[in-house]
């Protein structure tokens, strides 16, 4: 779980750490012109938000602890400017959703833009990796976050973007020893793993439990959204690999897997530059070529399915491009160059 701590100055317990803390810890106070804010939103909160009492969060990581407004203060102010893009109503019905995240490169994007928005109640992370420095051109970390569990990087930056989120980790990534345990409960799961193996088994499980599955695939902008919770019978990836299942994959060698990529992808449909890239991975690439820009992207198009689900006009199952660069070039340079 995540390792911050909120405490209340109303339980003796807590009371006695905030002291010990306070001495001890940097000491962040900013709730007079948090409660401030508070009081100039349009219209004014009642006043039961408005005399809730505050908390203090400790963040180990940062040796600080910060005093902040109550929970339902806090969420108040922090989605005011949301409205009326996404409504007070579907504000509060979004506490109730629980998502997985599988993979915490592009899904770092993804699991702090969904706690940016509020779209969650609860986020489950899982990842087996450490941040490397090769991953700094796209995870939005620092060099203070090298060598730290992936899941653990993500889920201590939504703590100090929204200390009351729950965020619980899963620091040996998913497997099938632990599988049942992270989607329990669950009610959607964005998958963002490089495994194929891994891939199969996230997509086996949901399948049989019943959770749909949206997967963005920074190349492009690709989109997929598998509703396995209307479709039990739907096979993976829109049916791209056939009668391909994760026993199968599982068996097979690193270079019969190869090929399944290009297949889930679509060939035909990468972008001009990643086409030409893929010659030269293991000879002067290392691999396959991401931008930070494409992973913010994926962030976003995940959000925006999950706002459908939220409003109770979730989209069917299919796949979407949403590339930017492709767009750009179709709707403006192709114009005017003629």
């Amino acid at each position: 779980m995540s390792e911050h701590v909120v405490l209340d100055t109303s339980d003796e317990d807590d009371a006695a750490r905030i002291e010990r803390l306070l001495g001890t810890e940097a000491v962040l106070d900013s709730t007079e012109g948090q409660l401030a804010s508070l009081r100039a939103l349009t219209p004014t909160p009642p006043d039961d938000l408005l005399s809730e009492p505050t908390r203090w969060v400790h963040y180990p990581w940062r040796r600080s602890i910060v005093r902040v407004l109550g929970p339902r203060g806090f969420r108040r102010l922090r989605l005011d400017r949301n409205r009326n893009k996404i409504t007070l109503d579907e504000q509060n019905a979004a506490v109730g959703i629980r998502i997985g995240v599988v993979g915490l490169s592009v899904g770092h994007a993804v699991a702090h833009t969904l706690a940016l928005e509020g779209l969650c109640g609860e986020l489950r992370l899982a990842d087996f990796d450490e941040l490397d420095l090769s991953n700094l051109n796209r995870v939005p970390a620092t060099v203070f976050d090298l060598d730290v569990n992936k899941s653990v990087l993500a889920a201590r930056r939504i703590a100090e973007l929204d200390p009351y989120l729950a965020v619980g980790t899963f620091e040996r990534g998913v497997d099938e020893s632990t599988l049942d345990a992270f989607l329990d409960g669950l009610d959607i799961v964005v998958e963002e793993c490089d495994s194929i193996d891994a891939k199969m088994q996230v997509r086996e499980h949901c399948r049989r439990r019943g959770i749909p599955v949206i997967m963005e695939t920074s190349d492009g902008g690709v989109l997929d959204i598998e509703r396995f919770d209307l479709e039990p019978d739907r096979p993976f990836f829109h049916g791209l690999l056939g009668d391909v299942d994760a026993a199968s994959v599982a068996g097979m060698s690193p270079r019969e897997k190869a090929p399944l990529a290009g297949r889930i992808l679509g060939m035909d449909s990468i972008t001009a530059r990643m086409a030409a890239s893929l010659p030269d991975i293991g000879t002067t690439l290392s691999t396959w070529p991401q931008l930070g820009s494409d992973v913010a992207l994926g962030g976003a198009s995940v959000a925006a399915v999950v706002r459908l689900f939220g409003r109770g006009t979730p989209p069917p199952s299919g796949r979407v491009r949403v590339g930017l660069e492709t767009i750009i070039e179709r709707d403006l340079l192709d114009p005017l160059a003629g």
